[in-house]
């Protein structure tokens, strides 16, 4: 008997702490796990008992990179739990905040992250000196999703001007133009970095899992909407997700994983998810460089989640620039509306840049928070990134690769996920 384990510690270029293991006796693949090996968050406790003014204050350090996504969705839930409706203006900005936080994500994901596992290489260093073009490319879309976050809320990380019921601040007409130029310009470069990641080579896998994302008919959705299974289009409120979704815990790792509750199927949520979901919604502009790269659903091969980001940075280019060039022109106000706390439980999602995130909090008469759960995009991907590594192991072991290249591979679909595993453990 023949027998391998492969031991992966601390998967580099991910954010956060996890290993990969993997067994196989005889050409068999036995045994996959990922252990997050992050210390408890306990982000929950840290808002129990706070005021709601302070809460997405809180939210938002929970994850710095993705600190925009977390205002907005603890904003919108504490709004359903006090029947806060917000104006138009209102929800436009916070899409605003969404996208320019895919602008940072995607950015740092493609050209930090994963591009140098294509060239054959360890960091980014050496990518910036065989192509220093396209890095300095990749640290522009970067730079301009700083940009569009400190110019809508307030910083580039942890916006202050999301407030409940609206903002406290906005820039002038000219700045709106100025920022719509910038992106307009930018979309050329987004649409070749499509070509680029769709070029790549990767194990030709279909993920057995589903996908979820939010969904709204006519609208890409990112702070609106459902969330809909793509497999059988299960549409379900947002209040009643722990019905339709099942967070648990395993004994090798400290992050929590999800599920289907009602088939016991896992999922990813993720800018693929989200292209399998609302293919139709995605800008004319995006829709065609995916096409041009081979990306229309059903899309299923986890690895194909680097070109669905690639394909979110042109659809952000082109709707950003639309929607700011909109509010240049349009009337209205987004300043916070009047409301009064209430006893109450809120519900909402949104989608981060890395897949669908729920938050939940229940207040007191005062305001005051009583309990709270998040979930966060890699909470649900977890389960279908080790079914997947384990297609990647069968895969590769059945056409006699080597040990090196299964390690490759199988940290590429990891990176692939683009996981923050700090914020997988609650």
């Amino acid at each position: 008997m023949t027998a391998t384990t492969l031991t992966m510690h601390h998967i580099a270029r991910v954010e956060g702490h996890g290993n990969v293991h993997v067994s196989i006796e005889d050409g068999v693949v036995r045994d996959v796990r990922m252990n997050i090996v992050e210390p408890a968050r306990l982000f929950e406790s840290m808002v129990a008992g706070r005021p709601f003014g302070k809460v997405s204050y809180i939210a938002s350090r929970i994850c710095g990179i993705c600190s925009s996504s977390h205002v907005v969705t603890d904003l919108m839930a504490i709004e359903d739990a006090f029947g806060i409706e917000v104006s138009e203006r209102t929800r436009m900005l916070r899409e605003l905040l969404i996208y320019g936080s895919y602008l940072q994500n995607h950015a740092s994901h493609l050209f930090v992250f994963a591009a140098p596992d294509f060239v054959g290489e360890e960091s980014l260093f050496p990518v910036a000196e065989k192509d220093p073009e396209l890095f300095e490319g990749g640290l522009a879309v970067k730079a301009l999703g700083n940009e569009l976050c400190t110019k809508i809320g307030g910083r580039s990380i942890h916006p202050i001007t999301a407030v409940v019921g609206g903002f406290t601040h906005e820039i002038e007409r000219d700045e709106y133009l100025e920022l719509a130029d910038k992106l307009a310009a930018m979309r050329p470069f987004a649409e070749h970095v499509v070509d680029v990641f769709a070029a790549f080579s990767v194990p030709d896998i279909a993920s057995k899992g589903d996908f979820m994302a939010l969904y709204e008919e006519g609208h890409y959705a990112v702070a609106s909407g459902s969330p809909r299974f793509v497999k059988d289009g299960r549409v379900f409120d947002v209040h009643d997700y722990r019905e339709l979704i099942d967070e648990y815990q395993v004994d090798h790792s400290a992050a929590y994983f999800s599920r289907r509750a009602d088939t016991g199927e896992t999922f990813a949520t993720s800018a693929l998810a989200r292209i399998n979901t609302s293919w139709n919604e995605l800008t004319r502009e995006a829709r065609l460089a995916a096409a041009k790269a081979g990306l229309r659903p059903p899309a299923l091969n986890p690895y194909d989640n680097n070109v669905a980001q690639a394909v979110e940075l042109v659809d952000a280019c082109v709707r950003c620039e639309a929607m700011l060039r909109e509010l240049a022109e349009m009337q209205g106000s987004s300043a916070p509306v009047a409301f009064e706390p209430r006893a109450g439980r809120g519900v909402a999602m949104t989608e981060a840049p890395r897949g669908t995130l729920v938050h939940d909090l229940e207040f007191d008469a005062q305001g005051r928070v009583l309990k709270a759960n998040i979930i966060t995009p890699t909470v649900h991907n977890l389960s279908d990134t080790e079914n997947n590594i384990r297609q990647v192991a069968e895969l590769l072991t059945a056409q006699g690769a080597d040990e090196p290249m299964l390690r490759l591979e199988i940290e590429k679909l990891v990176r692939a996920y683009d996981p923050c595993l700090s914020c997988s453990v609650h």
